[in-house]
This record gives C-alpha cells, structure tokens and sequence, in this order.
C-alpha cells in the first residue's frame, strides 16, 4: 500500500471489504470490474456505471474515459446511453469562484471504487473522498471532507431550469429534448445558500435559467460526513418528493449500498460458472452486468410521464424506455428472454404502448421519443423472438398492428421517422433498395445528408424483419399478409450479384454499381451502400435464410471457403486509411468486425454449413483476442449491452443466430460448468468436460443424455431444463455436428 493515504480511504477500503467479504470464495459480483473497456478503441468507452439492474437511474463520474485524469463532475442522472446527463454536484474545498463549474478535480485510480452498487473515489485537488450508491429512483452521495476548510457543494442544471433551497433540501428542474426532470433532495445538514448572477457570487436560496448554479456552504468539523440523498421523476416535483419519501429516505448510506448489492447479486446469480480463469470470470460477468444498463423502468408508483404523446399515464405494470433496437435486438433482448421472460414481456409491452401514443412502431425509444437511429423495423425481431419462445404477456394483436403499419406505411430511410418516399415505394415494387452511381446527386429530399441511402444494407434488413413479420402473420392467421411479408422477405437475393459473390448495390434501371470495391467503397462508413461496415460484413446478412444464403454462394463448399476468406482477406491499404474510413470496424480480424453488431452471428455460420469445429475455433480465438479483462476490453461501442450480451451467449457456450427463431447455434464453451437459474426453479446446465484453452473442441455432445450430433438445440428444449453435456478435446473431431438431416426450416 502506498503510504500516507489519507484516513478516509482506510474507512472506504474497510467498508467495501465488509460489503464483499461474505465468503472466502468470490462470488459472481466480486468478479464485475465496471472500468473493463474503459477506453475505447476508436470510438466509445464504458462508463463505470452504478444503478440496480433495469432501473432509471444510473451514475458515473462525468470523465472523457478511463485514462482521463480529471472528473469533472457527478450527475444525479443519466439521460440516455451516451445522450448525456442531467443535473450536476460536486464538492469542493475553501473559496468557490465561477470558473470552478466543470473545472474538475484531479484523481487517481488506485484511489477509487468502481462497484455496480458502491462507487469511491478520492478528488485530490481538495481531498475529499467521494461515495456514491444508488436506488431504483435516486441514490444517495456521501462527501468527506478534509478538517478544518470549508467545505462546498456545487449543484448545477445542466442545460435550461431551475434551482432552489430550503433549509437542508433542495429541488430543481431541468428541461431536455422536449422533456422535463425533476428532483428533490435533502442534505444531512443545512447548509447556507448562494447563487451564481452574471458570473458573481452573491447570496440566495433560488434561480433559473441556462446552466443555473447553486452554492451550499458548510460548516467544517473533524470526520464529518455529509450526506445528499435525492430522487427523480419525470411526473412533475410532487412525485419527485414521493419518490424520494419511498425510495431512498428512510435508510442509512451503508444500508442503502447492502440492499444494491443484494438485489445485483440475484441479478448476477442467475448465471453460475465453474472453471475457467479469473480473467474469463471477471469478463463475464462484468459483461452480464452491462446487460443490465438497458432498458430502464421509468414507472414511477403507479404512473409514468411518456415522452411520446407528452402524457401521464396510469399504469399497473412497469414502463421501459431507452433502448437501441439495431444493437440490442440481435443478443441482449434474446438474453432477457431466456433470464428475465417477465421484465422482457413488459418491455414489449411498452413498446406497444408507444406504438398507441404515436401510431408508429419505435425503432430507438429515448426518454423524449424515438430516435430514428440507425435502420430497420428491428422491433419485429424482438417482438417475434419473445412470442416464439414463449413469451406471451403482452398485446400481440397490437403488436402486430403497429409492426405491419411500419412495414408498409414508414419509409426505411436511416436516421428518418414518417411516411414512405419514393425510394420506399419502388422497394416494395422492385424488391430492392436503388443506389445511387459514385458521384451522382441525390434525388430524394428525405435522405439524410450523412447517412446517405445505406441501399444494401436496407434491402438486408427489411427482408430480415420482414421474415419475422410474416411468421407474426401466420402465427395470427393472417395469410395474405403471411404471403406478401415472406415474398419480401426473399429480397436479399436481389443484390446478390452472382458473378462478384457479393451483396452489391444496384441502380434503380436494375444495373449493378461499376468499379464497387466490397472493401471500400461507399463513402464515410460505406453509407452510401451500407450500414458501418462494408460488403465483406453484409455478405453475411440473412440470419433468416441461411441455407438459402448457402445455395446463393454455390453450395456448402464454397460457403465455407468463403467464410475462410472473411477471416484471411487483407485490408489491400494502410490501417489509418481504412479506419478513417471505417472507424466502427474495430475488432479486425482480415476482413472480420468483432467491433461491429451486424458480425456477430458470423461465426456461427459454419455450424449450419457442416462445419462447426470452425466455429468452435473460431469464436474462442475471438473471445480471447478481444474480450480482456481490462481497459482496452471491449473491441467496438457497447451501446447499453449490445457487445456484452454476444460475449455472455458465447462464453456460455451457444448463440441466438437468428432472434425470432428459437434455436441456438452451440459453440465453444469458455467454463467446464455453467448453470442457468430460470423462471419456475428450472435449471439448464452446460458441462464441458475437460475445458481449457487448448480443449476447446467438441468431441461428442449429450442432451439429457441422449447423443447430439447437431450442432444446435430449441429454446424449448432450454426452458424445460436440462443438461447439455460436451466432451472436450485439444483437436477437432471433425465427425462431429455434421447431421445436417434436421437443418433448421427457415
């Protein structure tokens, strides 16, 4: 230990090993690290989040990322997944000036505590240690502060509202994107009150306007702590105070953080692993921690505030908010299915309800609304994925209604909300997206001027969630509908050109795009074609219809051989070229884009093919290249667990390839033993005998102790509980998963 540190860390350390230290044996929470990816490759870093599991509020210190030395300061709340906070607090010592806001503090990591349930941290330019654990609607702050200076809290709002003191409380309100927070909090003592006027100081218990600050000043005694405690609402500042009175009044700091630890460990104990390193346990569950950053339930006793038709509404089930479908539809809403069937049903629901407070089906639902991020009717593959698996607590019919008006009325454009335009009209009757010629002028006024058309990528999409579209249909007996959606869903076979076996972008006369590089073109991102990524990703794009996709390529083989080149084709240019280009393309391996959401179920792919030693192969070396256990550990944006939710499906040892199918494709367990806790005391364990890193082949499989020789196995067949039982090996058996006779039907 380093010596001469100050007593307050003593007590800190002190405090979380009395918070963790119920066995020798670290249990599943021990293991969460939340500063894992902490920086980012070449895009977005994690955020040392601390929240319950799936609830409103959620804390970090405002920081640019983990090797920042500086925090600038603490907010009551996060608004959105990398959208930002509302309101701001920080302590500061002796004389405060103006310039002081969002200055920050010096700190240093072997000084701080990153916890899902308790953060710490030391801010040394003033020596005060700062702690901080959260409940479902607020959370509570404890300052310590050096004997003998004076001693100052900062409160801010952030953007447009309003401020005020009233002995030991304080309440304010923000304004945000169309929306409104609230809060009200109590010190444990009364402090005396300025406010900052024209850049000066002067007295006063209240304020307004852009940016409003509030000084509260106290009174220095020898181990002093000093408490805030605080909830949100979005209702109005009435609830702000009743959230306040049931949620985080009536208990003490520390039982406050016991109850967060308790409610993160049953989150977290849903999924037991044996064997295995520490690195790959800390990975782990530090990943099935982030799947608990999204969404949020902003029920608030009762009634909810919904940012989509400016309304209180009252509500006897939760409402969730804060989710980005493109990234969350493909793994982290199939993990909720299988961990978490009812929190799942009520997201779904609220989904709906959106639906009936818009008339449209949300692709990105904030706080405020939709945000049209990104592309696709990616709802229709939550939705569909839920209802086949046995979710059913939720208005399908509705549902359904709401999927199919977006299908056929919205246009597809990304990053657009509203009717079809042109290029959606010809879609529907040509069965593919027109691009636009290198260099030519854009025609149609709703395209959006950065993210351009994404033709390919849309085509992709749109018969991807079309497909799950006309299963919803058949499942609801709607026939007509069930023929036009699965008609369309076959639209990806229109940009496959044959003769360059690629997805290609084509003209609206029908021709294909001259002179297309499947590696580069397509301007920033490749947007003029496609989403992010360039063809070699999208080439893989039909989860719905893969031995269709098989036949496209010339049949298993080929397939295969393909897929080999994915991982071998080189970049044919410098790194910084290509990721000045491509900067979300992180995680390269050859022409591969672990960093990347439209990769994941790639490789995956091999099992459908006859082929699944190579997946077996291939996923491992993926996990352990690009999924450490430390700062640089998350190879792309998580985005709210997007990232996360890929790594504990295949850690565990199996994937959800396409979300609205209930099958999942097995690959190379990471643990010798992982059990699953799931609804009704049901149990389903993976046991794989003689795991390591070097056996990571499967040389024979059970299912309840009957012989596998596919390399998959139903959802029903993981909810009835069960053991899926592997043999492990150094080298591949390459007899093994090759029955092929009971392909999946798509």
């Amino acid at each position: 230990m380093k010596r001469n540190r100050h007593i307050s860390i003593f007590l800190v350390c002190f405090f979380v090993l009395s918070l963790t230290a119920t066995s020798f044996s670290q249990n599943a929470l021990d293991y969460v690290d939340p500063n894992i990816g902490g920086v980012g490759h070449l895009l977005q870093p994690t955020r040392p989040t601390v929240h319950l599991p799936n609830q409103m509020v959620r804390v970090y210190p405002v920081r640019n990322d983990y090797i920042d030395d500086q925090i600038r300061f603490f907010p009551l709340n996060v608004i959105s997944h990398r959208s930002g906070e509302m309101f701001g607090i920080m302590p500061v010592s002796g004389e405060v000036h103006p310039s002081q806001w969002f200055s920050g503090s010096e700190y240093d990591h072997d000084q701080e505590t990153a916890t899902p349930y308790y953060y710490q941290v030391l801010l040394e330019n003033d020596n005060i240690n700062v702690e901080y654990s959260p409940g479902s609607k607020g959370g509570c702050f404890r300052f310590s502060f050096p004997a003998g200076g004076k001693e100052n809290i900062l409160l801010s709002v952030l953007q447009n509202g309003k401020l005020k003191v009233s002995g030991s409380a304080v309440e304010g309100t923000e304004s945000f994107n169309s929306m409104q927070a609230w809060f009200y909090g109590e010190f444990s003592e009364e402090g005396v009150a300025q406010i900052v006027k024209d850049q000066k100081i002067e007295l006063g218990n209240q304020t307004e306007g852009s940016q409003c600050k509030v000084i509260l000043s106290f009174d220095a005694a020898k181990g002093k702590k000093l408490e805030f405690r605080y909830a949100i609402s979005y209702i109005g500042p009435e609830q702000a105070r009743v959230n306040f009175h049931y949620d985080i009044s009536k208990e003490s700091f520390d039982q406050i953080a016991q109850k967060a630890k308790k409610i993160w460990q049953q989150a977290l104990d849903k999924i037991e692993v044996s064997g295995g390193d520490d690195a790959q346990r800390r990975t782990f569950y530090t990943a099935l921690y982030r799947c608990y950053e999204r969404m949020v339930n902003i029920n608030e006793y009762g009634q909810y505030y919904s940012g989509f038709d400016g309304r209180v509404h009252q509500a006897n089930r939760d409402f969730y908010v804060d989710d980005w479908s493109w990234d969350t539809h493909l793994a982290l809403h199939p993990l909720r299915v299988i961990l978490d069937p009812k929190i799942e049903s009520d997201m779904i629901q609220s989904y709906v309800s959106m639906y009936e407070q818009t008339s449209w089906m949300p692709s990105f639902p904030l706080l405020w609304g939709d945000n049209p991020c990104m592309t696709g009717n990616h709802a229709a593959a939550i939705i569909a994925d839920a209802w086949f698996k046995g979710v059913r607590n939720f208005d399908v019919v509705k549902a359904y209604e709401g999927l199919r008006r977006n299908a056929t009325e919205a246009t597809m454009l990304p990053w657009r909300n509203g009717k079809m335009c042109r290029l959606d009209s010809f879609y529907v009757d040509h069965g593919y997206y027109p691009a636009l010629k290198p260099g030519e002028k854009e025609t149609e006024e709703m395209v959006h001027g950065f993210e351009k058309r994404q033709a390919v990528s849309l085509t992709l999409t749109q018969s991807f969630d079309d497909w799950n579209l006309a299963r919803l249909a058949k499942e609801m007996g709607h026939q007509d509908d069930y023929s036009k959606f699965l008609k369309r869903s076959a639209y990806y076979k229109n940009v496959y050109n044959q003769e360059k076996g690629f997805m290609w972008p084509r003209t609206e006369d029908g021709k294909w795009i001259e002179n297309f590089d499947p590696k580069f073109s397509g301007g920033p991102g490749g947007r003029d074609y496609f989403t992010e990524c360039n063809a070699w990703t999208y080439n893989w794009y039909v989860q719905h219809d893969i031995p269709g996709l098989i036949n496209l390529m010339g049949g298993r083989t080929a397939f295969i051989s393909k897929l080999d080149q994915l991982f071998r084709e080189g970049l044919d240019r410098s790194k910084y070229e290509y990721w000045a280009k491509f900067p979300d393309a992180t995680g390269l391996v050859g022409q591969y884009v672990m960093g990347n959401e439209p990769s994941f179920h790639i490789p995956y792919l091999y099992d459908y093919a006859g082929a699944p030693w190579k997946t077996q192969k291939r996923i491992r070396m993926l996990m352990d290249t690009w999924f450490m256990d430390n700062i640089f550990g998350i190879c792309g944006d998580e985005d709210g667990g997007g990232m996360s939710a890929f790594y504990v499906f295949s850690a565990m040892g199996f994937y959800p390839v396409t979300p609205g199918y209930p099958i999942y494709a097995i690959g190379s367990p990471l643990f010798e033993k992982v059990t699953i806790h799931l609804e009704g005391g049901k149990i389903f364990t993976v046991k794989a005998n003689k795991c390591s890193r070097v056996n990571k082949y499967i040389q024979s499989a059970l299912l309840n102790g009957k012989p596998l020789n596919k390399p998959w196995f139903t959802h029903e067949e993981l909810r009835k509980g069960g053991v899926l039982e592997l043999q492990m090996g150094p080298r591949p058996n390459k007899n093994w998963g090759t029955d092929l006779s009971a392909s999946p039907k798509f």
